[in-house]
């Protein structure tokens, strides 16, 4: 199925769930001018939780936040393991790591051209199929 929604990266996720992030109401702002549910999946939200580790109720608010709708999970199956592995590959001058990786393959997989990231720099150079461009928020 395909969706039409935005794929959240981890560093809005850690800044809206964490006050004292730097870039915590810029995110907040942000998400408020968005119709959720943000679509991610589980290395956005494994790499989140790690980064929240010292606050375990943010971890708990994140974890929440599927049920109360602002996130939905998009499926990442074995098959999607090679497409993921190859997005590594292509990107390994730059430092591509497993999240933005999974999101890169479901922006594809899914017809998905905007990402929540506070990774401006590297989603600039990042492609989608056919060499487009991503829309980045904030």
């Amino acid at each position: 199925m395909k969706h039409h929604g935005i794929l959240a990266d981890t560093g809005p996720l850690v800044a809206i769930f964490s006050p004292d992030n730097s870039h915590h109401r810029e995110c907040v702002d942000a998400l408020r001018l968005l119709r959720p549910p943000l679509l991610t999946c589980w290395p956005v939200i494994t790499e989140a939780a790690w980064l929240l580790r010292n606050q375990p109720s943010a971890v708990q608010t994140l974890l929440a936040s599927f049920s109360s709708g602002l996130l939905k999970l998009l499926t990442l199956d074995a098959e999607d393991i090679p497409g993921v592995a190859a997005v590594l590959d292509r990107y390994r001058n730059i430092g591509a790591q497993l999240a933005h990786a999974a999101i890169l393959l479901l922006a594809d997989r899914e017809g998905i051209s905007t990402v929540f990231t506070l990774d401006r720099r590297v989603f600039s150079v990042y492609r989608r199929r056919g060499g487009r461009s991503f829309h980045i928020l904030p």
